[in-house]
């Protein structure tokens, strides 16, 4: 049974935020299907969220429709929060509760970018490390004065919760969590597909 990736996605959405992971769990999935016992097996279904099914706006205007509205959607395995402007998500309790919920029925909850602000505002980063965007390391720490924030990480494993620093980064944390769910062969096999560098992360040092 293939695992489920829900992506949340917003007006002003950082494009690469979730595009690169969207890249990644479809591409894994395909290079999955060349060797999978069934022509019909994947390794991941990815679908994407918005608050509705109204059409949305990523930053620099590239316009998405979503699959599915935070009330009624799939029960996903693995929920991606990308980054973006997220001022407006932030005051958003609908946004924020539907996070925290869905949270609790994932098996992985993880941030690209500035996404870490909306996972640190549903709790979900309460007693974790965490990370997000080098220019927004600051911020986070000042909205979230209790938060445990790193930095020169490209990610940083929590069990269930994981974080990436940003934009590029969410898609070497997708590839480590591809490895995660499915193997390590897969996840260099994925990136040789996309021909792309996946850059290891480094120790994490207390």
């Amino acid at each position: 049974m293939a695992y489920s990736v829900g992506i949340f996605i917003f007006d002003n959405v950082e494009v690469l935020d979730f595009a690169g992971p969207y890249e990644v769990f479809t591409t894994a999935s395909r290079v999955f299907n060349k060797t999978a016992s069934s022509p019909e097996n994947l390794a991941f279904e990815v679908f994407t969220v918005g608050k509705t099914k109204q059409s949305i706006y990523a930053r620099a205007g590239l316009k998405l429709h979503p699959d599915y509205s935070i009330t009624s959607h799939p029960t996903p395995d693995l929920l991606l929060i990308p980054g973006g402007v997220v001022t407006k998500e932030l005051e958003d309790n609908d946004i924020v509760s539907w996070i925290r919920s869905t949270s609790s029925h994932t098996t992985i909850t993880a941030s690209i970018c500035t996404g870490a602000f909306l996972l640190a505002k549903a709790g979900l980063l309460e007693s974790k490390s965490s990370i997000t965007h080098w220019e927004d390391i600051d911020d986070l720490r000042a909205m979230f004065p209790t938060l445990h924030v790193k930095e020169n990480r490209r990610w940083v494993d929590e069990g269930n919760i994981v974080t990436s620093a940003g934009i590029s980064a969410g898609i070497d944390m997708s590839l480590h969590l591809v490895e995660r769910l499915m193997g390590r062969e897969l996840a260099l096999q994925t990136a040789k597909q996309m021909e792309f560098d996946w850059i290891q992360n480094v120790p994490l040092l207390s």
